[in-house]
């Protein structure tokens, strides 16, 4: 059971109890806050598979580097 199966009604139960607990003055510092945490979760696996795929390239390439000396 996953994130996925919360469904329209949960969401609006989840913003409700929200709601009730940090009240509407809070509401929009803890959305700002979330959003700036979300968006550098984002930026950090975006990193993280940039790198991972350079490296790749470059075990990748070092394979093919040592594979054309052995066949020489």
């Amino acid at each position: 059971m996953g994130l996925s199966n919360i469904g329209i009604p949960g969401l609006i139960i989840i913003l409700v109890i929200t709601l009730i607990i940090f009240g509407p003055k809070k509401l929009p510092e803890i959305g700002a806050a979330f959003g700036k945490t979300l968006s550098e979760f984002k930026k950090s696996t975006r990193e993280i598979m940039d790198d991972s795929e350079k490296e790749t390239v470059t075990v990748a390439a070092k394979k093919d580097e040592e594979t054309n000396k052995t066949t020489t």
